[in-house]
């Protein structure tokens, strides 16, 4: 009796054993199933856009560039001119001066303190008669008795005329800075105690609460006296009206120097009302 022998068993893949109970007509088997080949196929076709990238500068210099007409070579003549040296420039020297007149002088050494058996003849000093006629110099000569004449330098006429400067103002314009300032009799300290004395705060001022400091402005002449008297900076509340009557209750002045003499300088003076 023949016995019947059971088929090998099937090899299942993981995607038989997912589906094994399901339905297969789905997409989702087909995409699990041809998922290799399509990822193998993918990245085949990335490998290869990436050389032909890479490839195209050589493939247009090969194809495009080399079709392009080729340059002709184009022959110019070029005619060399022989260069002339230059003439070498000589030098022209000025003539050679003429010689100077000799002057005859007589030998006029310094003296030198000498024991008397040692003193000779000949280092005596020249006399008055040998010096009148002859100069001073290490050794005695005849000169040739010519006149040694030395012509100044022709005088060139003037370019400009020169004056003196009138250092003398010709406008009245006081001075707004000068070497010595002018000064209240007596000092800063004498003006800060006639301010004191003669200064009223004023009622409105006082009932405002308003202190402050009031610019006043002057000239002060050259005999003292100030005029011009104005207001710079104010603060009101008759602050103002009370600085510009003390300043012209104010006595002469000491005038301003320039350069020695006096002369009439601006003067900001600066007086404070300040509440206690």
């Amino acid at each position: 009796m023949a016995t019947h022998t059971p088929p090998p068993p099937v090899a299942l893949t993981l995607d038989d054993i997912v589906f094994q109970f399901r339905h297969r007509d789905y997409g989702a088997f087909d995409l699990r199933r041809h998922y290799r080949s399509g990822l193998t196929r993918a990245l085949g076709a990335g490998i290869g856009l990436f050389w032909l990238g890479l490839a195209l500068p050589s493939l247009y210099t090969h194809l495009v560039a080399g079709q392009q007409p080729a340059v002709a070579d184009v022959a110019v003549d070029v005619t060399l001119t022989q260069l002339t040296e230059p003439e070498p420039v000589v030098p022209v020297m000025p003539p050679p001066a003429e010689p100077l007149p000799a002057v005859s002088t007589v030998r006029n050494l310094p003296p030198v303190v000498m024991p008397d058996p040692e003193v000779a003849d000949d280092v005596a000093p020249p006399t008055t008669a040998e010096l009148a006629e002859a100069t001073s110099g290490p050794v005695t000569a005849e000169g040739t008795g010519a006149e040694e004449i030395i012509a100044p330098p022709e005088a060139s006429a003037p370019t400009r005329v020169e004056q003196a400067l009138d250092v003398t103002p010709t406008t009245d314009e006081p001075f707004v800075a000068v070497e010595q300032a002018p000064s209240y009799p007596g000092g800063p300290e004498a003006l800060r105690q006639f301010l004191s004395r003669n200064l009223r705060y004023p009622a409105a001022a006082t009932r405002a609460n308003i202190s402050g400091r009031v610019y006043v402005t002057f000239v002060v002449n050259t005999d003292g006296s100030l005029t011009d008297i104005d207001l710079l900076k104010g603060i009101g509340f008759g602050c103002d009206e009370e600085a510009l009557r003390v300043v012209q209750k104010m006595a002469r002045w000491q005038p301003g120097k320039q350069s020695g003499r006096p002369v009439r300088v601006r003067y900001n003076l600066p007086i404070a009302f300040l509440l206690e």
